[in-house]
């Protein structure tokens, strides 16, 4: 029996779907707990509590750190900001912290380093970490604090405000009297949690780039990434797609497989992170839409960049 053009490439959609099962699903599931292991140790309001007291440059390479190693999605990410903001920290510092947060992380390297290797993962978590901290301190030359809103934000356990005010706190105690082993029985219970919330956004991102893998000629893919504006264009093209940073590699992965150059993908993978339309949505509550957009630039920029120096190294 010959199979027809449609059944070959479902049948290649699907074998290449189980070839990136076998590799993301694994990996994600010892990020999740690793994501939760940090979350115990370094919960949002200690790591606001580390950055209120630095100052404008060695500030922004702590923000910076914190924000990679921190696991925070954007509803927490934004109260933390909201936090530093009101107890009068510079605001390059705390850009310094938002760019991070959502391209380096736990997720972003485990999952880099199973589909692209450890060179490609060390120079992209390396840059993606300078670029935040030296556009934060590029952000700080500039008066813009003038463009933060005065707002309070409400979470489940505590209040921030952006205007000056003091940062109120419910939260339990409880959390600083765990010892190490209570910690890590936590973040092992919790691993499944994570992994149920985000595998639906994981399995989205899998089907999407088998489809790709087997629907869509890589003859294509190859001609609009030989755009000399393919890398921007990239880095713009990921916001209105992003469906979180494991989904994004899941798309990722086909890309680079079909010939598209691993720089012009890392570009639409930072931009959709970056850049993502709920990202946008929560920072609209503290941004005047003028700083909204210099965020927005700012993110676009640093995926620009990364992709292009990315494709000079690797090709």
């Amino acid at each position: 029996m010959i199979l027809s053009g449609i059944e070959t490439a479902l049948l290649d959609s699907w074998d290449y779907f189980l070839h990136l099962s076998t590799i993301l699903v694994p990996l994600f599931i010892g990020a999740s707990f690793l994501v939760g292991l940090v979350e115990e140790y370094l919960p949002p309001e200690k790591v606001e509590a580390m950055l209120q007291k630095r100052n404008r440059g060695s500030g922004n390479v702590a923000a910076a750190g914190l924000g990679a190693v921190t696991p925070f999605c954007s509803c927490s990410t934004v109260p933390v900001l909201a936090g530093l903001l009101g107890a009068g920290a510079p605001l390059g510092l705390s850009f310094s912290f938002l760019l991070a947060s959502p391209i380096v992380n736990e997720i972003a390297a485990f999952l880099l380093l199973g589909l692209f290797g450890i060179k490609v993962t060390a120079i992209y978590l390396v840059s993606a970490l300078v670029a935040a901290i030296v556009g934060g301190i590029v952000i700080d030359t500039f008066d813009l604090g003038h463009l933060v809103k005065d707002v309070r934000i409400t979470t489940n356990d505590r209040t921030v405000a952006t205007d000056g005010g003091t940062a109120s706190c419910s939260c339990s105690s409880s959390s600083q009297t765990k010892s190490h082993r209570e910690r890590v029985e936590t973040a092992a219970g919790g691993t499944w949690s994570f992994f149920r919330d985000t595998f639906p956004y994981l399995l989205l991102g899998m089907t999407l780039g088998a489809l790709i893998h087997g629907a869509v000629p890589a003859s294509w893919l190859q001609q609009a990434a030989g755009n000399p504006l393919a890398v921007p264009l990239a880095a713009l093209a990921g916001a209105p797609l992003y469906v979180s940073m494991a989904g994004m590699l899941g798309i990722a992965a086909p890309l680079v497989d079909q010939g598209v150059p691993i720089g012009t993908v890392i570009a639409f993978v930072v931009g959709g992170a970056g850049v993502s339309i709920p990202n946008l949505i929560l920072l609209n509550k503290i941004f005047e839409r003028k700083l909204l957009i210099v965020y927005a630039v700012t993110v676009v920029t640093i995926g620009t960049v990364l992709g292009y120096g990315l494709n000079f190294f690797f090709i």
